[in-house]
């Protein structure tokens, strides 16, 4: 009789510290690239520091001065403005228009998602430049107004204060616009027709199909949409800084321009740090609400 030797089994132990030695660099460099970077932040935040001399503690008053100061509060007022023109606006007018091009179903529609993902790929700070010249006196909005008699309209669009917010808002919606198009594009392939077919026995028009056919089939898309375009909103500096740097007077600071301002121009670290803790919270309570608003719809 052949009795076939037994291969030594690894100990419990032994096999779970397998994955964990895979992850361990990962894990380590995170922590020294990310969790050690914000919990430095986290201990300036309670300092009153110029980022040369010895700082003073002073607890939670910096946080406090985020309250009280109307700069920082008007800044995250227009972050809140950005938040329609980067995440509302695109979403909203991605999803129609993905739903529209997949229902047409055009030929040529690789080249035509590259096209709309351009915006997105190129540099912000190129994309800032162009738009300044576009938006400029003598740039393509007022050439073409002056074309069609509209002269009394024309104006510095960046440089008026009640104009210079939507303007730059509408340059992000011009981003951000594309992305979401691109996802939500790939996301209807994905679709069973066979969902829409039934929809039709059932009498269901274009309106109904996209209520309750097309949108819960891009629920994913949807959260990773809503979630990139949150955390640009919030977190929107090199456009502001580029285009208009917070111009005029401060019509178009958002909080991390006013970092930007505090820790690099005015000497006030302890303040930045502040700002750059409250900013990082807010993306991830607005990280939270937004999964767990997905989750609940998740049949």
């Amino acid at each position: 009789m052949r009795v076939r030797a037994r291969r030594p089994e690894r100990a419990v132990g032994q096999r779970a510290w397998v994955p964990f030695a895979f992850l361990a660099p990962t894990l380590l460099m995170y922590a020294v690239f990310a969790f050690a970077p914000i919990a430095h932040t986290v201990w300036l935040s309670f300092f009153a520091w110029d980022g040369i001399t010895v700082g003073e503690w002073v607890g939670l008053d910096n946080y406090a001065d985020i309250l009280s100061d109307q700069e920082l509060r008007r800044a995250f007022g227009h972050s809140a403005v950005m938040l329609l023109f980067y995440c509302v606006l695109p979403v909203g007018i991605g999803l129609v228009l993905a739903a529209l091009l997949a229902r047409a179903r055009l030929r040529g529609m690789t080249v035509f998602r590259a096209a709309l993902f351009v915006p997105y790929a190129v540099a912000t700070v190129v994309v800032a430049i162009a738009w300044s010249w576009i938006y400029s006196d003598g740039g393509t909005i007022n050439s073409i107004l002056r074309t069609v008699g509209l002269d009394g309209v024309t104006r510095a669009w960046l440089g008026d204060f009640g104009t210079a917010l939507p303007a730059l808002g509408l340059v992000g919606t011009w981003t951000m616009l594309g992305l979401c198009m691109v996802l939500f594009l790939a996301g209807i392939q994905k679709i069973p027709q066979s969902l829409y077919d039934a929809a039709r026995v059932d009498g269901a028009g274009p309106i109904r199909e996209f209520a309750h056919v097309t949108v819960p089939g891009l629920r994913g898309e949807l959260a990773v949409t809503v979630t990139i375009t949150t955390i640009l909103a919030l977190r929107s500096f090199d456009l502001v800084f580029v285009a208009t740097g917070g111009g005029p007077g401060t019509a178009t600071t958002v909080p991390a321009f006013e970092l930007y301002i505090r820790a690099f121009q005015t000497g006030r670290v302890g303040q930045a740090a502040a700002i750059g803790v409250v900013i990082t919270l807010l993306v991830f309570a607005a990280v939270l609400v937004i999964f767990r608003v997905f989750e609940r719809r998740h049949p």
